[in-house]
């Protein structure tokens, strides 16, 4: 496969995985095909991840999380300063998976392959040079 194909479906694969797991918890997938399928459960589950924080304070972790994945989502489909939300988006998904890993056991983090979309990101990120982004037209 072409070195251009590969990196675009690094790229989009993260992204929509973000953006899938953004619309989980605001419903817009069919329940049946949930994981959490409210922002009330998906809350519930953060606590779960986060154990240690006070629980007037998930909401706004919440919030965070999910800024940064419609963030980091949007950046890499148009390609904005790849190189840099690869990083932040394999280190974001590495902290889900260690806590996943010590809060609810490996199998869910191995399960939902949160620790190969990590690596995948940080993978994304070592490419020397990208295509079809934005910032070949703005850094040209």
């Amino acid at each position: 496969m072409h070195i251009k194909l590969i990196q675009l479906f690094l790229r989009y694969s993260l992204a929509i995985g973000f953006l899938s797991a953004v619309a989980d918890r605001f419903g817009l997938w069919p329940e049946e095909q949930s994981a959490w399928g409210n922002w009330n459960t998906f809350l519930h589950y953060t606590h779960i991840l986060t154990p240690w924080l006070p629980k007037s304070l998930i909401p706004v972790i919440g919030i965070i999380a999910t800024a940064a994945e419609i963030s980091f989502a949007l950046c890499l489909m148009v390609g904005f300063k790849t190189r840099l939300f690869a990083k932040l988006s394999g280190i974001l998904l590495l902290i889900f998976a260690f806590s996943m890993t010590l809060f609810t056991g490996i199998k869910g983090a191995l399960d939902y392959s949160v620790f190969s979309a990590a690596a995948a990101a940080f993978a994304l990120s070592c490419f020397k040079e990208y295509y079809f982004e934005i910032d070949s037209f703005i850094y040209k």
